[in-house]
């Protein structure tokens, strides 16, 4: 039972964990916590699914304009919504409220287009099973979290070894400093948008297709998780991320196993709030000193 829990739970929080990379690249570099991220997840499921569905692409075919779709829409977020006060230097507060707008505004957009009912996910990759030490594990799951990692790991390469990660390196740094360097500051948030989404819409057909559903309101709570998890490892820290989103994940499927599964979101938010109240930077975050 414990493992067969905790197996879910890392399936559910590796989904957690790709959603949350998008929140801690936006905040390590604008410092904003984008709450459009969520519905953005969901986005990218419904696309994925009406490219198979209504227009019959190949599964491979429709993952991938999926993505690409998904990641210009977070360029078209920034551009449309958030550039325009940045040049005006408008308060952070003001984007903040702007990011909440967006994600209401995608949410009615596809209730409009495809509908408010649950519709049903193909799948398109029925794996199947197998059983180990007692523990169902399905191949879907085991490939779920082999996807989740190798892009968590491809997303360091890019962030550690790249030019574009050195730049976004130094924006997250000094925005100011990095544009008197010749640093295009504009594309890097360009290019951190479109990553974070696309990230996300990989996750968000992950979990379509696990759950074999997806629905316009499917992103809410998944969006408030992996805001919760980036803020548990440590807002601004990508490992921070990653280990903030598989914990939430194994949280929440122990306490639906073990206590009752219509507390299993007050449970991880609790955890959650007792963790921040001993350090409230996070599991990986740190304190950042700043000089008058």
């Amino acid at each position: 039972m414990l493992l067969q829990q905790m197996i879910n739970g890392i399936t559910l929080g590796s989904a957690y964990a790709l959603t949350a990379i998008g929140y801690t690249m936006v905040f390590g570099i604008l410092e904003l916590v984008n709450f459009s991220h969520g519905a953005v997840y969901m986005f990218g499921a419904f696309i994925c699914m009406m490219l198979i569905t209504a227009f019959k692409i190949n599964f491979f075919m429709a993952f991938l304009l999926s993505l690409v779709i998904t990641g210009v829409l977070g360029i078209l977020i920034d551009k449309i919504c958030l550039y325009p006060l940045r040049i005006k230097n408008a308060p952070k507060v003001t984007s903040l409220i702007s990011t909440i707008g967006v994600s209401i505004f995608l949410q009615n957009m596809v209730m409009l287009l495809w509908g408010s009912e649950t519709k049903n996910f193909p799948m398109v990759l029925n794996l199947g099973t197998t059983n180990i030490m007692g523990v169902k594990i399905s191949y879907f799951q085991l490939l779920i979290m082999a996807v989740c990692f190798i892009l968590m790991a491809t997303l360091t390469v890019i962030i550690q070894k790249t030019k574009m990660g050195k730049a976004m390196r130094a924006t997250a740094q000094n925005m100011e400093a990095a544009k008197l360097m010749g640093i295009h500051v504009d594309q890097v948030i360009s290019f951190t948008f479109f990553l974070g989404a696309a990230l996300a819409a990989v996750a968000g057909i992950m979990i379509g297709m696990y759950y074999q559903t997806v629905d316009p309101m499917m992103g809410f709570m998944t969006g408030l998780k992996a805001f919760a998890a980036a803020v548990l490892g440590g807002i601004g820290v990508l490992p921070g991320a990653v280990i903030g989103g598989l914990l939430i994940g194994v949280i929440e499927t122990l306490s639906a196993g073990y206590i009752h599964g219509g507390y299993r979101d007050a449970i991880a938010f609790a955890i959650l709030i007792a963790v921040l109240m001993v350090k409230p930077t996070g599991l990986l975050g740190r304190q950042v000193q700043k000089k008058v």
